[in-house]
């Protein structure tokens, strides 16, 4: 049977239609240029990890030195197992690792070496990576000379003299861009009374001014001003220096010119032409917002910062900080908190590392690393402290100095004459500021301003505003309004917060009721609608603020640095004072205790390290530092640190092993004789932390009979007790703290939020 070729009887094969699927695009598929950016800023360990997931990875990471360089190291600390992958990104110009190797070869934190001569080798490894820092270190002032200032050690090897000398060797045998490192240097020799090395000092800040180091130019310019004064002529050829290092971005260089013209020195240019160039640098000023601080911090609240800070206010006040100490202690924890979360069992070491550093910053008096961990009450650990040095350095970039509200009030100060309570008031509401997230958006140089504003106003003044002031800061009275507002309704009005035993927060208030500052905390100020009728604005009383109320599920988690001897006032009678809830009683011991405790010192410092400046002896109570040359007597020779620092291949496969420390920890070369050449070794050999020396309890100072030995805390030696500025001058007794052995767990961090 034929069939006919009809569609019915015969069809042709339909054609298969085929679904091309898109093509399946991997990680390893995008452009390298993707893969470089995806790469930086990972955390080391992410490298590592995504370094062994495929080979060209593993390329990518082995071959690519930018990788490394931007790396992140935070709360990652140099040990045995992780050194050669902080060694790598340190050459690569990875900043934070070059702090935190400097740091841990300083103190032998986390690298610990044993053995004799450990302070020359440390030191010559810090130094070097202090060095590579400082170089990488383009957009801040030097910062080095912080960690390696007197006073240094009075016997045995320094490590801090250790890392001066072999710096000293680096820049003598290359000059060509060290203009930094000799900026450090001259900055340490500064502190020495000797008069060979102040005249040092000038020679290397001459030297690092010629290699283009703006703040050892404008310290050149500080140190001629007084002489060049007596001859107008001279006298203006300097104010035009220092506008040039004002052009050029120097800050302290541009608030001596601010108040250089406020003086009516006016460099040969108009009144008018003058206060133009004031009111440029005010207008230049921006707010600093502080609200992202509780986006970053998740477990944190406005609260929270204010114990805080009150707290940081009540430790300046008890070591008599100055007020620049305060106000960049607080913008340093600040800036901090908006970069990198910190548990709230850590807040409090922020705090107090940020005053470390601040006080080597400006003062020749600095807060030891000792007395720090005492003001916390012993909460932490002295390595603890010196690992958040290197993580606040690192996140801040180096850059500690920022325009405070301190700076615009000395600029307007030396605009308007004041009277000194009325100066005192400023001061004191200034202070106040620090206290208030919410003022953040206003910026420094406008909150300076309504200070002043207010200041007068609240005593009186007929003509708070003049058209000068006007004229030299750009703000209006009607500008400053709206701050000015604000500031008496945070400062005045709202209610004093409290913490959670409903003790009222006022450090400010009774660092001001002083008779240095005329006791003018004490003083009663204007109500809030009294101040708007005098500005002629209508408005009622607002409502307290909602941060003020809300104490409920406020936790304890600072301790009191004085008990007793801040003299508190309280708005409950029964509560006499803060110390009473200190977890860390005190006692006034016998003589006998005394003799005791004065020859007991913590068992887990050690010497030579760079601890062992860190002492409160009596020659640092009477301002008298040994000179290098007394401290160290060793023979420093300056090698190319890449004979003595080990190096990365850039296609090693040990990295992964030395992560997990599956392999054997990496062991430094040790240095040939060459290196140092020590004169007066010292045959004790130690460990860790020296800022005192080890020895052992011979008995208990609990007064109890019967009662079991209790081993005590680390005390600060006797003389560092009778220290003036360490203890308050209306303290009659003496009082110690006693040991607290509670291991620092991380239940105990979490649980114990040590009251302020």
């Amino acid at each position: 049977m034929v069939h006919c070729r009809c569609s019915r009887c015969f069809s042709f094969p339909s054609k298969r239609r085929i679904i091309k699927r898109p093509r399946v695009l991997t990680f390893l598929n995008l452009p390298e240029d993707v893969l470089f950016h995806i790469l930086k800023g990972l955390p080391a360990a992410d490298i590592l990890s995504v370094r062994a997931v495929h080979s060209h990875l593993k390329y990518l990471v082995d071959n690519h030195s930018s990788v490394w360089a931007h790396a992140s190291f935070q709360d990652l600390w140099p040990s045995p197992n992780n050194l050669r992958m902080f060694e790598r990104a340190a050459e690569s110009g990875n900043f934070e690792a070059a702090v935190k190797l400097s740091l841990a070869y300083l103190y032998n934190e986390g690298l610990s070496i044993t053995g004799h001569g450990r302070a020359e080798v440390n030191g010559i490894k810090a130094s070097h990576y202090f060095s590579l820092a400082e170089h990488l270190n383009v957009c801040a002032v030097p910062f080095i000379w912080l960690f390696i200032r007197p006073p240094w050690s009075f016997s045995g090897s320094c490590c801090k003299a250790v890392v001066y000398e072999s710096l000293k060797a680096e820049c003598q045998l290359n000059k060509a861009q060290k203009g930094s490192i000799l900026h450090s240097l001259a900055k340490v020799l500064n502190f020495f009374e000797d008069e060979g090395k102040k005249k040092e000092s000038l020679e290397m800040l001459e030297e690092s001014s010629k290699q283009g180091c703006l703040i050892s130019s404008y310290l050149l310019w500080e140190n001629n001003r007084k002489a060049a004064m007596s001859d107008p002529g001279r006298y203006l050829q300097s104010l035009r220096k220092l506008r040039d290092y004002a052009a050029k971005g120097c800050w302290e260089a541009q608030i001596a010119l601010a108040k250089a013209c406020g003086n009516g020195n006016q460099l040969g240019l108009e009144a008018k032409s003058s206060r133009e160039m004031v009111s440029q640098i005010f207008q230049a000023s921006l707010p600093i917002s502080k609200q992202s601080i509780f986006t970053v911090q998740k477990g944190m609240n406005e609260i929270m910062r204010y114990i805080l800070v009150d707290w940081l206010v009540e430790v300046a006040t008890m070591k008599d900080f100055s007020s620049l100490c305060l106000h960049m202690t607080v913008g340093c924890v600040d800036r901090y908190l908006k970069l990198r979360p910190v548990p709230r069992a850590r807040l409090q070491l922020l705090g107090i590392a940020c005053m470390v550093i601040c006080t080597r910053f400006i003062s020749k008096e600095m807060l030891t690393i000792r007395e720090a961990v005492w003001l916390t009450d012993n909460s932490y650990k002295y390595e603890e402290l010196v690992r958040m040095m290197g993580e606040i350095i690192s996140a801040l970039e180096g850059k500690i100095r920022i325009p405070t509200i301190l700076d615009y009030k000395e600029v307007l100060s030396s605009i308007v004459s004041l009277e000194r309570r009325t100066l005192h008031l400023y001061s004191f509401i200034c202070e106040l500021s620090l206290l208030n997230t919410s003022l953040s958006v206003y910026s420094p140089a406008q909150l300076a301003a309504a200070a002043l504003l207010l200041a007068k106003m609240l005593h009186g003044q007929a003509h708070p505003w003049t058209s000068q002031l006007s004229e030299c800061t750009g703000f209006s009275q009607e500008d400053l309004l709206p701050c000015v507002l604000s500031l008496h309704q945070k400062c005045f009005h709202d209610d004093v917060p409290k913490d959670y035993r409903q003790v009222s927060l006022m450090a400010v208030k009774q660092r001001f009721e002083d008779e240095r500052y005329e006791e003018i905390g004490k003083e009663q100020v204007m109500s809030y609608s009294q101040l708007c009728s005098l500005l002629g604005v209508k408005q009622e009383d607002p409502a307290p603020s909602p941060l003020h109320r809300n104490v409920v599920e406020i936790q304890t988690f600072l301790s009191s640095p004085s008990g007793k001897r801040a003299k508190r006032r309280r708005e409950d009678s029964i509560q006499d004072d803060r110390g009473s809830f200190v977890t860390t009683p005190t006692a006034e011991l016998s003589s006998q205790e005394e003799s005791l405790l004065d020859n007991f010192l913590d068992w887990s410092l050690d010497s030579c390290s760079g601890y062992e400046g860190d002492q409160e002896s009596e020659g640092e109570r009477e301002g008298d530092v040994t000179s290098p040359s007394g401290i160290l007597d060793v023979t420093v020779l300056y090698l190319d640190p890449a004979e003595h620092c080990a190096q990365d291949s850039s296609d090693e496969d040990s990295l992964p092993g030395e992560w997990d420390g599956s392999r054997a920890p990496h062991r430094e070369g040790e240095l040939p004789g060459a290196y140092l050449t020590p004169r007066n070794p010292n045959p004790e050999g130690s460990s860790g932390y020296s800022s005192v020396n080890t020895a052992s309890p011979t008995s208990s100072v609990e007064g109890s009979p019967g009662a079991p030995p209790k081993p005590t805390s680390a005390l600060p030696h006797s003389n560092a007790m009778n220290r003036e500025p360490c203890q308050p001058h209306y303290l009659h007794r003496r009082q110690v703290k006693r040991k607290n052995m509670a291991e620092h767990t991380e239940e105990r961090l979490n649980l114990g939020f040590l009251s302020l």
